[in-house]
Order: structure tokens, then C-alpha cells, then sequence
């Protein structure tokens, strides 16, 4: 193949560096531009064979828009789209505009060189066609020439539609032979399949017009699921008389696949994972946009549940109005009462004017009450009227205030044990779970940890400003391994310590923080429990009214750490409480 000119357009130094490095090792020439203007000062300088263009650029145009200007302006090299988020919407965009065609960062060099190759190859083609076009008279040795260089099928066929000569690729998509195929017509051809490529073919023969990028289900009965775009030119004599056609075929299935993978979503209002529990959940998610009612969303600690509740709000009715966000453990009972319900001067010590209660903040919204099961008796009461009248009042005061709220709650406690045990009412547990989201913990989800950890590698390349390619296989496969017990949380944040301290193109497993290597090793402490530390959880605990966030905050440690800690020493619990 012979060596090119390629141009990179990224708005990121390390990628077109990198590119560069890479292709000019292939012997190829390569060009960068960071934006519009340099891009195309860069393709006026001189023919370029390929373009690597990422779509999401900084400032004013995006590599949508520079792919619509080339095609516009009559560029015809191929363009291939580089994008760090995939979704289906930029992909399938791309697609219409004539990209040839696109892959996910990060890039590894032998993907770089193989894409590289083939459009390379197929560039190719499009200008031998190109010069069978113009030069009528040489257009048999440019298709020989053709036939053995591409991997694309090319058939030509004469002014009856008889197949005349067709490539080796002929069989890969038609199932046949090209000499079992010579001298039958074309709608003879193939067993089971739709055929199309006959109706193409005799468009471009009885128009004398070309048809370019015309898309193909086979539905051949050994390859049900294959995708082809046919392309088809009318063939001439030297005196301009049409003698037949000829037809390109490139099979895209593999595009196709990528495009329904991408239609599969693996991101719903920053909720990352496309495991089965998953999608059921974007499902209910998707259910509830129209539907105002009060939504229960229970799993483990770390696991997302306030993502949940923003995706609830900002996907629904009330999206434009205030997301008001409450942590139920946070407060003690009077505290609390009037952080939600507000006060007015002079109800208690130190109430030295009126305060408005974070439901009227959220009025015409929604509030996202977390922790619901640590609330007291007595506001379990008040927030049960509400629910019921949609009214309340304010700590002091008798007059009744109006106000149109969503509620929505969420909670890491077995609300139903705490119902049988008496601290929960029954009514309210009800009334709060009309719909009941369950999370599942990371652990049941694992096939989303690669997702999970893409997408924030891409996130804390851009916060730390670093250009980390990922994690090595011997970190991924520690995290598949891993037990999770902070679930999604724990991930992000041991994710961000090896970003602060990976000095290397990839994180290693020397870059993870302690606690993660400590929590792959057997710990002997759980086959004999250090007395002094157990009992002191304990009585935290039990200080803490079995509330395992104030325990945590009383001996200074982390809420996971609190939670392991209870499993090692195997800490008997009701609930939440000891």
C-alpha cells in the first residue's frame, strides 16, 4: 500500500502527538490541527489521503460541523471520527455526513494502524473508480487491479445485468463463487436473500445514472444479520454507449452491530451501566417521566441513589424547577424539623427569625429526602400529612402551608424490618414506596465496571489534566475481583488516588491505595477479631442509636469503613440497629 498524507484534527496536543508518532512509524506523513481554521488551512496545503477527526472539539465548531464542511467543499478522502463518549446520536450523524468511519478513544496502535489500512484500502478503490470513470478505455485493468488489492466485493455486470467478472470478495457476500457466478444475471444469484442489489443495478443500468451508499439487509439465511452498502456506476464504451454496470459492495455488519450496541444505553442522566438490572431500571426510569408520585430508591451505600433521584426530577414534569437535596442523618430531630418544614421567630432558643423549610425551597419541584429511615417518630408523622394533604406547618406556627412537592426518598436500611420492629410507621413506609427503585450493589453488576471505570478515566484525565490511557489488564482484572463493599463510590474514588499518583500510561496496581490492596488479602483479623476495636464499634453504635453514620462520624472513620468493619467482626445488627 502506498504511503500517505494524514491529517489529525484534536483539540488535544497528546492525541495528535501520539498519532503522529504512530503513523509516521507506519511510513506514512502525517499533519495536525487542534481546529477549524488550521484544519482547513491544512487541507489546502495539499492532497490529503484520510482524516482522523474527533468530534467533540473546543470552541466555536465541533467535528460534526468540519465533517459537513468537507463534504460540502468537495473533499473525498476518507474521514474516520474519533470520539471519547460514543452514543448513537453523534455515530449515527456521522454516518449520514459520509464518515467513513469512527472509534472510541482510547486508541490502541495496532486498532490505529488496521483502521488506518483499510480506509487507506478503500480510498483506494474510490480512485481507481474514479479514473475507470474518466478513462473508459483502460476501465478493465483498473478493475484487475481493483479486484486484487480491496476487500470490498466488485461485480460487473453487461447491459442484460449477466454478471461479466466479480472479485473473490463476490463470495464472502453472496455465498457463491465469482466463476459460479459469471454469465447468470444477478437476480439469480444468492439463496434466501432480498436481493436488492439486482433492483440497484438495474436502476443504475436503465438511468445511466450512479447510485452511491445505497444500505442493504441480506437476510441471507446462514447470515441473517448482515449488512451491505451497495454502490452501483453505469459502464460506457469509448463512443459513450452504455455496454453495463458496475457494482461496489462493502460489508458494513460490523458498523451495524457498533451502531446498535450504541443504541443500547449505557448512560441515562450520568447513571453509567448497561447491565440487564440496569436497563430495567432506565426502563422504569423512562416510565415515570410523566407520572408524578413519590419514588422509593433502596441499595447499599455508594451504589447512586441520589443520581436516581436527579434523573427522576430532571427527566420528568418538573426539570426546570428546584432539585432540593436533604440528608435525614445529618440532623438531630429539632434541627431537622425545621431544616424541612421552616420555623418562625421566637418557636425555640436561638430561632431569631422566620426560616423557610427546604420544602417551600422546593416548591413546584422536587425534594430528595436521604436517609428517610433515620427520621423520628414524630417527623415520620408530619412528612406522612404532607404526603396525604400536601400541607404542613412550620415549626411554632398554626397556619397551614400549601405546596406542590415530589418526594422522593431513598434509604440503605430494610425499611420493612424496621416496620416489623416498630420504628417505622407502616402507613408512611407505604405511602413512600407508590414506586420502589432497587439498586443493586457493584458486586451483581460487574459486567459495568470496565463502562464505569472508561468513563471516569475520561473524567479525571480532564480534571487532572493528564492523558492516562486506562488501566492496565492487571488492574482490571483485580477490579473484576474485587468485593466493592462502598460499590460505586469506593471504584470512583479509588480510581481518583491512582490518578494522583500514576506517573505511568496506564494505572498499575502499585498505584491503587492501600486500603484496596488490604481488602484483596485475607484478613486474619476476621478468624480473630481484635477485642479493643469491635467493642468500640459497638458502642458506638449503640451511643449512636444503632445509626451507623453517626457511629462512623463519632470514631472519626469513613461510612465504608464503618460497614466493613461491621461484616469482619461479624457485629450482630436489626436494621440498623445493634
Amino acid at each position: 500500500m502506498k504511503k500517505a498524507r494524514i491529517l489529525i484534527i484534536d483539540d488535544e496536543e497528546g492525541i495528535r502527538n501520539t498519532f503522529s508518532a504512530f503513523l509516521e512509524k507506519e511510513g506514512h506523513a502525517a499533519a495536525t490541527a487542534p481546529d477549524y481554521q488550521r484544519a482547513f488551512d491544512a487541507l489546502a496545503a495539499g492532497p490529503v489521503d484520510l482524516v482522523y477527526l474527533d468530534i467533540f472539539l473546543e470552541g466555536r465548531y465541533s467535528g460534526i460541523e468540519i465533517l459537513k464542511e468537507m463534504k460540502e467543499r468537495g473533499y473525498q478522502c476518507p474521514v474516520i471520527m474519533i470520539t471519547g463518549e460514543p452514543n448513537i446520536e453523534t455515530a449515527a450523524a456521522s454516518v449520514r455526513l459520509g464518515a467513513f468511519d469512527y472509534i472510541p478513544k482510547p486508541i490502541k496502535r495496532e486498532v490505529l494502524v488496521r483502521v488506518t489500512e483499510h480506509a487507506l484500502r478503500h480510498k483506494s478503490l474510490l480512485d481507481d473508480k474514479t479514473a475507470v470513470e474518466y478513462q473508459k478505455e483502460q476501465y478493465r485493468l483498473y478493475l484487475e487491479a481493483v479486484f486484487r488489492s480491496v476487500e470490498d466485493a466488485i461485480v460487473t455486470v453487461d447491459i442484460d445485468a449477466r454478471i461479466v467478472q466479480a472479485n473473490d470478495a463476490f463470495r464472502k457476500i453472496c455465498g457463491m463463487g465469482a466463476r459460479e457466478a459469471l454469465g447468470l444475471q444477478v437476480q439469480k444469484i444468492g439463496s434466501g436473500c432480498c436481493r436488492m442489489c439486482s433492483e440497484v443495478l438495474k436502476e443504475a443500468i436503465e438511468t445511466g445514472r450512479s447510485i452511491n451508499e445505497y444500505r442493504i439487509e441480506c437476510k441471507r439465511p446462514d447470515r441473517a444479520e448482515q449488512v451491505v452498502v451497495l454502490s452501483a456506476s453505469p459502464l460506457r464504451d469509448l463512443g459513450e454507449k452504455q455496454i453495463g454496470a458496475v457494482m461496489v459492495m462493502r460489508d458494513i455488519t460490523r458498523l451495524s452491530h457498533l451502531e446498535k450496541e450504541l443504541q443500547e444505553r449505557h448512560n441515562f442522566h450520568n447513571i453509567i451501566g448497561r447491565n440487564r438490572k440496569m436497563q430495567e431500571i432506565y426502563d422504569l426510569l423512562e416510565n415515570l417521566r410523566d407520572i408524578d408520585t413519590t419514588v422509593l430508591v433502596t441499595g447499599p451505600s455508594g451504589t447512586g441513589k441520589e443520581l436516581v433521584a436527579r434523573a427522576i426530577h430532571y427527566n420528568g414534569l418538573r426539570a426546570g424547577n428546584p432539585f432540593v437535596v436533604v440528608n435525614c442523618s445529618a440532623l438531630a430531630e429539632n434541627l431537622l424539623e425545621s431544616e424541612l418544614f421552616g420555623h418562625v421567630k421566637g418557636a425555640f432558643t436561638g430561632a431569631i427569625k422566620d426560616k423557610t423549610g427546604r420544602f417551600s425551597l422546593a416548591n413546584r419541584g422536587t425534594i430528595f429526602l436521604d436517609e428517610i429511615g433515620d427520621i423520628s417518630p414524630r417527623i415520620q408523622l408530619k412528612l406522612l400529612r404532607f404526603l396525604e394533604t400536601k400541607e404542613f406547618e412550620r415549626v411554632g406556627d398554626t397556619a397551614s402551608i400549601k405546596l406542590d412537592v415530589q418526594v422522593i426518598t431513598a434509604t440503605n436500611r430494610d425499611l420493612r424490618r424496621s416496620v416489623a420492629a416498630g420504628e417505622f410507621r407502616e402507613d408512611l413506609y407505604y405511602r413512600l414506596k407508590v414506586v420502589e427503585i432497587k439498586l443493586p450493589p457493584l458486586a451483581q453488576r460487574r459486567d459495568d465496571i470496565p463502562l464505569i471505570v472508561s468513563h471516569y478515566v475520561h473524567e479525571f484525565n480532564k480534571r487532572f489534566k493528564k492523558h492516562i490511557r486506562g488501566v492496565s489488564a492487571s488492574v482490571e482484572k483485580l477490579f473484576m475481583e474485587y468485593p466493592w463493599h462502598g460499590n460505586i463510590r469506593e471504584l470512583i474514588h479509588t480510581l481518583e488516588h491512582a490518578f494522583v499518583v500514576c506517573k505511568k500510561p496506564a494505572i498499575e496496581p502499585e498505584d491503587l491505595p492501600p486500603e484496596f490492596r488490604e481488602g484483596l488479602m485475607p484478613q486474619e483479623s476476621s478468624r480473630h477479631p481484635a477485642p479493643l476495636e469491635k467493642n468500640r464499634i459497638i458502642n458506638a453504635l449503640k451511643l449512636a442509636g444503632g445509626n451507623k453514620a453517626k457511629a462512623a462520624r463519632a470514631l472519626n472513620v469513613s461510612r465504608q469503613t464503618m460497614y466493613r468493619k461491621i461484616t469482619e467482626y461479624g457485629i450482630p445488627v436489626s436494621g440498623d440497629k445493634v
